[in-house]
């Protein structure tokens, strides 16, 4: 067999010679929407690759971005790689703490910034100590006014770089292309480094059919921003199949998503499952249509069996559960439905698919507790572990990876179990699991059990200490407009039905708002400190 190297480099060749006329759209300011073609994309990549060269950046230089799902942030996800430097995505919700903390961790030299993002960097750039250039990207050539000697102008840069830069053809598979940092629910955040192999065969599974089923034909939307674990691989994927993208741009709203879905026929779509119970909303006040799309991807945190029924039965919409973390790059398992499920009742089937599903090809995974594996029973819980050629190996230059890296598998700090038909179902963070009178409770079970409650908008469902029982589970819930306290007496009810006693929490305390990471994850060591006064004695 030839001994090809797996690089991003041939993935803006195959779009520029097969689809130079396909577009992406990108959406940069509240009335402002691009059209490019693939053709335009790959001048326009080449261009910025020369434009940093000249900037200083070299073989292994780390530029990070800080922007938003746009067309300039898309060419640089293959400018910086392709010519053989590392591309760090900034996380544009961290707070300034963490922001200085992991630009100077991972020591970007080049930052290319958004201009509405500008402010922030400016604020910070007297304590980010190896930041040696910014590059300002904007509609227009001009840049903002700074004290930093070093600031251009994205579209500047490029009208003045060469037409005829090529990409080297002498990459190795095993360098590193892009890296991103975790969100950091305690402690500071963890870089992941991502080489261009795994990137590569990463992309390429998302062409299954039974991961995303990327293709040509494709129409995609990546809500997930791009600043988090590689907008899960679609900006990747979708260049090399030469799928149209839909880029959404700042500060977009549901309904601004929605006009997107509905006027560019949007096939393919993903984010966390806050995104998709806001766009319900709307739907719901205001139907449109949605019938393009074929696939919703959610992942992130658990997905209510409600929501997952309302756009299958209201909208013919396949909603699908993904399973992954920043550690993985990120797409591990994907909730699809397979040849025996086709029988099963309509209830059945929404169980499996709001399952984390079925681990992809060429990812391993077990589910381990003291006693070894566990079976495949659907009760017995254990942490799940991971390994393949897209999981990582380590933290970058982070003690921590003793942690989570052992004997050659990822230990995700997950607990799930194991579906007789091999989904893969978390039930908790090890955190986050409830354990009262010597028995586990789920958290995440009870959550998507509450939000199929009518008058349920978020749940969460944490531990509180007990003076009997070690723990119980407290219930915190955010209701949907029109509700009040008289709900409360009704859920311990709406949940015997499906629990025993015991796990049923001991109480419910109504809240305006859950907290929640900067990529909207439910977080529930912030919902803890804030229930610390509550305890339970009883």
């Amino acid at each position: 067999m030839m001994d090809t190297q797996l690089v991003l480099n041939g993935f803006v060749k195959r779009a520029e010679t097969y689809f130079g006329h396909k577009e992406i759209i990108s959406r940069t300011a509240p009335n402002t929407i691009h059209r490019l073609t693939y053709s335009d994309f790959a001048k326009r990549t080449r261009k910025l690759a020369s434009a940093l060269e000249s900037l200083g950046m070299t073989r292994g230089t780390k530029v990070g971005s800080f922007a938003w799902n746009q067309h300039r942030h898309l060419e640089a996800y293959f400018a910086v790689p392709c010519a053989g430097a590392i591309l760090h995505m900034v996380n544009i919700r961290l707070s300034d703490e963490h922001i200085e903390y992991i630009v100077n961790h991972a020591k970007d030299e080049i930052l290319l910034v958004d201009l509405d993002l500008f402010e922030t960097i400016e604020r910070l750039l007297p304590k980010l100590k190896t930041v040696r250039h910014i590059v300002v990207m904007s509609d227009d050539k001009e840049i903002p006014s700074s004290h930093f000697e070093h600031v251009y102008s994205y579209e500047k840069l490029l009208a003045e770089a060469p037409d005829d830069y090529e990409f080297p053809t002498d990459l190795d598979e095993n360098l590193p292309a892009a890296m991103c940092y975790t969100s950091a629910t305690t402690g500071f955040p963890k870089g992941v480094v991502y080489t261009h192999r795994g990137l590569v065969l990463h992309a390429i599974s998302l062409g299954l059919i039974d991961s995303f089923g990327i293709s040509e034909r494709s129409v995609t939307l990546p809500v997930v921003p791009m600043f988090h674990v590689n907008a899960w691989g679609i900006p990747f994927a979708s260049v090399n199949f030469g799928a149209k993208i839909v880029l959404p741009g700042p500060n977009f709203t549901s309904d601004v998503l929605i006009d997107l879905i509905e006027q560019e026929r949007v096939t393919m779509t993903a984010g966390v499952p806050t995104i998709w119970m806001g766009v319900m909303q709307e739907l719901e006040k205001n139907p449109r249509d949605i019938s393009s799309l074929e696939m919703i991807g959610a992942g992130g945190s658990a997905s209510p069996q409600s929501l997952i029924r309302q756009f299958k039965e209201k909208f013919g919409v396949p909603y699908q559960t993904v399973y992954g973390m920043t550690e993985t790059t990120p797409v591990v398992s994907v909730a699809t439905l397979t040849t025996e499920m086709d029988q099963w009742s309509e209830d059945e089937k929404l169980k499996a698919l709001s399952t984390q599903g079925l681990t992809t090809s060429l990812i391993e995974t077990e589910i381990v507790n003291e006693n070894g594996e566990v079976p495949a029973d659907g009760e017995t819980m254990g942490e799940l572990r991971i390994r393949g050629p897209w999981i990582s190996s380590e933290y970058y230059e982070d003690e921590r990876t003793a942690d989570a890296y052992k004997d050659g598998w990822l230990y995700t700090g997950d607990i799930a179990v194991r579906t007789a038909q091999g989904y893969i179902k978390i039930t908790d963070r090890t955190k986050d699991l409830i354990k009262s009178g010597g028995e586990w409770i789920s958290s995440v079970d009870l959550e998507n059990a509450l939000m199929a409650h009518e008058a349920i908008l978020e749940a969460a469902v944490i531990a509180i200490p007990h003076e009997r029982w070690q723990e119980r589970p407290l219930a915190c819930v955010v209701l949907k407009e029109g509700y009040g306290a008289e709900v409360k007496p009704q859920l311990a009810e709406f949940l015997a039905k499906d629990f025993a006693k015991w796990w049923l929490p001991d109480d419910y305390v109504i809240v305006k708002e859950i907290p929640k990471t900067s990529v909207g994850k439910f977080l529930k060591a912030k919902l803890r400190d804030d229930m610390k006064a509550y305890e339970l004695k009883t």
